[in-house]
């Protein structure tokens, strides 16, 4: 379970991402934060490991603790499985290296600078499998499509062997049977571990379809904290209306992560 406790972010001039908040994370829940851009969804998605350093308040992970102490915030990102909406993949690899970098944590710098051992080759082929992409293992990732990019990059979560799942916007750029299918097999893959899932989206649908909880955001606030079968059409003009209301500069920036940033050790 993740529990954050009056977490809230301002960046440099003022600027409000996030008021202070405080909800858990619970285990063998999907949970979509739901909401306009500049609502706050990435950023609280991002303070979820500290990819968004919070303001004031924390993020505390049962079993190991506040994510303010290092040894913790590492610890967690290893136990982190990221998906991003730009996929933050290496075109000219192939897709088993691709995914082989969701194993750079669990090894030493120096290590890493060698082929890793057959058992992390063996997780990471079982990673793409469960995509359904083994036959693709070998294939250069510049040479698939959108949607096969984006199951790569699930394999390189899951390869973590996680205890979570994050995934900012993972189908923004995808078209909409594609999107179906990526959130779809986000949610079993999940299911079937019986870790959650937390993912920003902005689509009322695909929320109310692939979510057990949705979180909406408006301006930097929850405005709801609900099952998806119990989000009303009020709900979501509140989510909506109320951030159109008072709109702001964007918060909810897309990150640029180089595909390394989640196994070494340096905070980002």
């Amino acid at each position: 379970m993740i529990r954050l406790e009056n977490l809230s972010v301002t960046y440099p001039g003022g600027l409000t991402a996030l008021s202070p908040t405080s909800l858990e994370i619970r285990r063998g829940e999907t949970t979509v934060l739901l909401g306009a851009s500049g609502a706050g969804k990435s950023t609280l998605l991002r303070c979820l490991n500290h990819l968004n350093r919070p303001t004031s308040g924390s993020v505390r992970i049962d079993g190991l603790g506040p994510l303010s102490r290092r040894e913790n915030l590492l610890a967690h990102r290893r136990r982190t499985g990221m998906i991003f909406q730009q996929h933050q993949l290496i075109g000219r690899l192939t897709a088993l290296r691709n995914v082989l970098t969701g194993r750079l944590g669990f090894h030493s710098t120096w290590r890493s600078l060698f082929p890793l051992p057959h058992e992390d080759q063996c997780v990471a082929l079982e990673a793409l499998e469960r995509v359904g992409l083994l036959d693709k293992a070998l294939e250069r990732v510049g040479n698939l499509s959108g949607g096969q990019q984006q199951r790569v990059g699930i394999a390189r979560a899951i390869a973590q062997r996680p205890a979570i799942i994050l995934a900012d916007e993972p189908v923004a750029s995808l078209d909409p049977h594609t999107a179906s299918r990526v959130l779809d097999l986000i949610r079993r893959i999940c299911t079937e571990d019986g870790i959650p899932a937390v993912v920003s989206l902005h689509q009322v649908d695909l929320a109310r379809r692939f979510a057990d909880r949705v979180i909406g955001l408006a301006a930097g606030r929850v405005v709801y904290d609900g099952a998806a079968e119990e989000l009303a059409d009020i709900d979501v003009q509140r989510i909506y209306r109320q951030g159109q209301a008072e709109s702001r500069p964007s918060t909810d920036r897309a990150y640029t992560a180089r595909p390394l940033d989640l196994a070494t050790e340096e905070s980002p």
